[in-house]
């Protein structure tokens, strides 16, 4: 626990009902229900998301239902294609979805989406925008015949999400679209959107970029997709954008602190940092002091323990990765919280990476760390990895990197070692590059 957590928090419940009384003020009413939602208008809802993909993959919401399902599905090996070229091109009209939390319409759903704050749990946004992509990667390679679909389609990355709000009402009905923008071999990319009905009209919340990977039945191989064909100048653009989001995360890992040197730089940054730690009064590189108004890094970490159940599997007998984010970004947002000792609200998700499965049973670290600082904003790294009780190992499954926004200027944060400065650069790289987008209203 971080030593200034109890002061903080105290901070925090001031603060949390002020923002309480302001939310719950501008959102009652009607106003929030939209049109859309009207008696005798027929859409597909959030609820409706996961049951469609178990239809798609044969899977079954009976425990051992599923399980013969998922054996079974090793029989449609041979309905996969052996070359892409085989396949039909589609369009990007061809996997557009459009779906709606139904907030302000249906207020039983609200209990599973509020927080303490009157705010909605953006974790649960998470989980949403996870099972959309995967459906919206399903639409791209339909069939023409009603049989399950071969292809195990799973989550690889979160390339990004920018937050266009930091307010989301607990009461008023929100809309998710979205569609392929990009495809390669085995791999696709979904660009959504979420929007949420207030006064009378929709507003933009949040952009968000996925990119999925197509298997085999029994998820255990690359298997390829349907080609993507833009249709006019507009998609097109869509689709040189992909192709530019794929170099910069290859130019990204290549440049990775863990294979290379940082800059010139950046080995400045690191200088100077260490430079401004030493004691004055002694003549020794031992000697450290922390700056004024300043937080070592190894005090800025929180640290979560998740037991994973069948109740969060995903529909192939995996833990769910909307869960690994909800929880991940939960724990992140805690962390800042008690760091910044206000209430923080996101900017942006960037680069989730799915390292490996996540099986049921395990037992799942989670760590958060404050990697980066700069004014207002808090830059945390959640890690998390599963550990086998009884081998003793670690192994990484997810890395995740969130930048929240304080209420007031934070402590800036310093690393003490050399793995710490590592973690202070990749930090603020990517603090960086969330910051050239940021336009949060």
């Amino acid at each position: 626990m971080l030593p200034y957590l109890s002061l903080r928090l105290r901070l925090l419940n001031a603060a949390s009902a002020v923002a309480a009384r302001a939310l719950s003020s501008g959102s009652a009413g009607s106003q929030g229900r939209s049109p859309d939602m009207a008696e005798g208008h027929s859409h597909l809802l959030v609820n409706d998301v996961r049951n469609r993909l178990r239809q798609i993959v044969g899977a079954s919401t009976n425990w051992s239902d599923h399980q013969q399902a998922l054996r079974e599905r090793a029989s449609l090996t041979s309905q996969l294609a052996t070359r892409q070229e085989d396949l039909p091109a589609r369009k990007m009209k061809d996997s557009y979805i459009e779906v709606h939390l139904p907030l302000g319409s249906q207020p039983e759903l609200r209990e599973k989406y509020l927080n303490v704050h009157n705010s909605v749990r953006f974790g649960r946004i998470l989980e949403d925008l996870d099972s959309l992509a995967v459906l919206i990667c399903y639409s791209h390679t339909k069939r023409d015949t009603p049989q399950r679909s071969p292809l195990s389609i799973v989550t690889a990355l979160v390339d990004k999400i920018d937050m266009r709000k930091n307010i989301i009402y607990p009461d008023c009905d929100i809309k998710f679209t979205g569609h392929v923008t990009w495809v390669g071999k085995t791999s696709i990319e979904a660009k959504m959107h979420m929007s949420q009905y207030h006064d009378g009209a929709y507003s933009p919340v949040l952009d968000a970029t996925f990119v999925m990977v197509a298997r085999d039945p029994e998820n255990k191989r690359a298997a390829f997709v349907n080609p993507l064909q833009p249709d006019g100048p507009e998609e097109e653009k869509l689709f040189q954008q992909g192709e530019i989001n794929k170099a910069r995360r290859v130019e990204l890992s290549t440049a990775s602190l863990l294979k290379v040197a940082p800059t010139a730089e950046e080995r400045k940054i690191v200088h100077s940092m260490f430079l401004n730690t030493l004691d004055p009064k002694t003549v020794s590189f031992r000697s450290r002091v922390l700056p004024a108004n300043s937080v070592w890094m190894e005090d800025g970490k929180l640290k979560g323990l998740e037991i994973c159940h069948p109740q969060e599997r995903n529909i192939f007998n995996r833990i769910f990765g909307g869960f690994l984010m909800r929880k991940a970004y939960e724990l992140g947002w805690a962390n800042a919280c008690s760091y910044g000792g206000s209430r923080p609200h996101l900017v942006a998700v960037d680069d989730i990476l799915f390292q490996k499965p996540v099986e049921l049973g395990s037992l799942l670290l989670l760590s958060s760390q404050v990697c980066y600082t700069e004014e207002k904003y808090i830059q945390v790294r959640v890690h998390t990895e599963v550990f086998d009780a009884l081998t003793r190992q670690h192994n990484t499954t997810n890395v995740f990197h969130f930048t929240f926004c304080s209420q007031e200027e934070v402590p800036q944060v310093f690393p003490k070692t050399y793995g710490e400065s590592m973690l202070y650069l990749d930090g603020k790289r990517h603090f960086d590059v969330t910051m050239k987008g940021v336009t949060v209203a």
